[in-house]
């Protein structure tokens, strides 16, 4: 069976890690290619590290807005790969690769990880993606908080199927000493007692500025604990200001996107996500994968992977005093930190494999595979 992803990707980020785990684990029965709209050229660092992976990828040559060139592109290369299933990702692929889908006579699963409305454009598009997910063929929802909004929207109940992402346990079986040094190199002319990573983009559904304002608090108690952030996004001004504000700037340092925060995760004291919305945080994910303990706020599917009082600690989501609280209680607590980072890691390992996740797709592409050889 021919499967192919149709994305969207402008780095090789959480998403695309879940496709490509998924592609690695596949049964050898199963064939995988890649296919990313241009954005501009900027979906090559996806396209590179596919193919040096091993799969077949590709660009469609045109793009929005040119949509009647762009759906053409794609259903001509689903032709050509000869491909037996469509799996979309976000509300681009989603609605012009059901048009293509559709031409080239197979069927399309659209992954659905969450909303964003980072902005007023972006919410229109993602507007017209809930729409659009009414009429796929099936809709894979990163966590049952994810599932019961598309169901909210109007897809049918029995076109939906969890499948949660999956964490990367193996990838942090050795600490890297070069992301301490890189760590250590941020504060040089500063003590640190401990570390707290948070990542993730920089717009206004992730709440960061939630987490300037807590750490704010946090360091009139542990003026020595440092903060690091990875990632960017049109937030960023915004945040830049408020640590400026705050006077917490040599303690609180925004990195910038990484490609690889592998290599940084396992050297936090403590990960948080202070989102307001979330599908499935694969953030949260990598950090228990790592053995990191976790605070976040219980929204979406974070309750799905981090267990509060057992793997991390989760607080209400907006509330700056109450991830304050909780995260220097973990800070002040190295045991329950420790406990809480191993039992992380067994969770990861026993629920949120790939190769659990990979057997969750195959059962869902099986009523397919079972009409295409009718059909054949």
């Amino acid at each position: 069976m021919r499967i192919v992803h149709l994305t969207a990707s402008t780095f090789f980020g959480g998403p695309e890690r879940q496709m490509l785990g998924l592609a690695e684990h596949l049964p050898a029965s199963f064939q995988t290619s890649f296919l990313s709209f241009s954005e501009g050229g900027r979906c090559e660092a996806f396209l590179d590290t596919i193919r040096h992976a091993g799969f077949e990828a590709a660009a469609i040559a045109h793009d929005t807005p040119h949509v009647r060139a762009t759906v053409h592109d794609v259903t001509t290369k689903l032709l050509a790969i000869k491909a037996d299933i469509l799996l979309t990702h976000s509300y681009k692929p989603n609605v012009l690769g059901r048009i293509a889908a559709r031409r080239a006579g197979i069927p399309i699963i659209a992954v659905s990880r969450g909303w964003t409305w980072e902005n007023f454009k972006v919410r229109m598009y993602e507007r017209c993606d809930r729409f659009n997910l009414r009429y796929v063929d099936r809709v894979v929802a990163v966590s049952d908080g994810q599932a019961e909004k598309i169901r909210k929207v109007g897809v049918k109940p029995d076109r939906v199927t969890v499948i949660r992402n999956s964490a990367r346990v193996d990838a942090f079986t050795e600490k890297n000493p070069e992301g301490q040094r890189e760590l250590q190199a941020m504060f040089t002319d500063n003590p640190v007692s401990r570390l707290v990573i948070s990542a993730g983009r920089l717009s206004p559904e992730k709440g960061f500025d939630v987490l300037v304002r807590a750490a704010r608090k946090i360091l009139e108690t542990e003026p020595q604990v440092v903060f690091v952030h990875f990632g960017e996004g049109n937030e960023l001004p915004k945040i830049e200001a408020l640590i400026r504000e705050f006077g917490i700037a040599k303690r609180f340092v925004l990195a910038g996107f990484r490609a690889n925060i592998d290599k940084y995760l396992p050297w936090a004291d403590l990960v948080v996500l202070p989102s307001h919305t979330e599908g499935l945080p694969n953030v949260a994910l990598e950090a228990s994968a790592a053995g990191v303990a976790v605070v976040a706020t219980r929204v979406g599917g974070t309750p799905e992977v981090i267990a509060d009082g057992e793997t991390g600690l989760l607080v209400p989501p907006g509330q700056p005093e109450a991830m304050a609280d909780a995260i220097l209680r973990l800070l002040q607590n190295d045991s329950m930190r420790s406990q809480f980072g191993d039992a992380g890691r067994r969770r990861m390992n026993e629920r949120f494999t790939f190769a659990a996740q990979a057997a969750e797709y195959v059962r869902l592409f099986e009523p397919f595979a079972m009409a295409n050889r009718r059909a054949g």
